[in-house]
């Protein structure tokens, strides 16, 4: 399992190289270059020169690098560049379905994100979430839900997206990966919507989100934190539990080892 905390991964086209700079000054936890979904077809070779160049000119840069999917024309190119470059910390892999393609992407020396998008993807998570270079999963519902057949928007959609997410989650743990990532939240103006989904992924045990905006990432790292309400009840359990007691009650409810483990890890994570 990664040690490393990651609540925000930015990603960045790389058609626009000039905005990579500006991503890593983000404040995101981690910045994808993306050459896959962001790229239209006619500019893939341009976008990974794009990004060739750049890791050439900062190689004190490190980012993450969406390639294209297994499959695609440029799927091997997209690998080959990030195996030479140092600056590449890992390969977000999307449409992952089989172990074969994470080994292919993990033979490049680098970590591998697969992103769960596809019906094919979802029924092989145990396999993929317990394949060698993984590092975490990530989970694209707006892929997932197309692939699916599913009323974007809907609370039938939402249903079934959320028995996804739920397996995702599941196998990451089985699997002692890192907690996973939720999908973007493709309506860059509402805050209050990218909130609520950051806040519903928070307590379905997901450790945060991808995003497409810079401006989404203090959002998301806000909605992570734990509410002042939340706060003072473990801070107050906390303080119960080090007078030794191992059993007692707080606000009229039982308070054990579990719960105690639960409050000492909301303020570890609110620092």
């Amino acid at each position: 399992m990664s040690a490393e905390t990651v609540r925000s991964a930015l990603f960045v086209p790389a058609t626009r190289p000039e905005r990579i700079p500006k991503a890593l000054a983000s404040g995101a936890d981690r910045v994808i270059v993306d050459l896959e979904d962001a790229v239209e077809e006619a500019l893939k070779e341009q976008a990974r020169d794009n990004l060739e160049q750049f890791l050439s000119d900062q190689p004190q840069a490190r980012v993450l690098v969406r390639v294209n999917a297994p499959g695609h024309w440029a799927h091997e190119a997209d690998l080959a560049l990030c195996q030479r470059h140092a600056g590449v910390v890992g390969i977000l892999l999307p449409k992952a379905e089989t172990v074969g393609q994470i080994e292919r992407a993990h033979a490049t020396g680098k970590a591998v994100w697969p992103i769960i998008e596809s019906a094919k993807g979802l029924a092989a998570l145990p396999l993929l979430a317990a394949a060698t270079g993984v590092d975490r999963l990530s989970f694209g519902s707006l892929d997932l839900g197309l692939d699916l057949g599913l009323n974007t928007g809907s609370s039938a959609a939402g249903q079934v997206l959320d028995h996804a997410r739920y397996a995702v989650l599941l196998h990451s743990r089985v699997a002692g990966l890192a907690a996973p990532l939720d999908g973007v939240f493709p309506a860059i103006q509402d805050t209050d919507g990218l909130q609520r989904q950051v806040r519903f992924a928070r307590d379905m045990g997901f450790a945060g989100a991808l995003c497409i905006h810079p401006g989404q990432v203090n959002v998301i790292h806000a909605a992570l934190k734990p509410s002042a309400a939340e706060l003072d009840w473990a801070q107050r359990v906390v303080e119960h539990a080090e007078t030794g007691a191992g059993v007692f009650t707080l606000d009229g409810q039982m308070v054990d080892a579990p719960v105690i483990l639960r409050a000492r890890a909301m303020l570890l994570q609110a620092g």
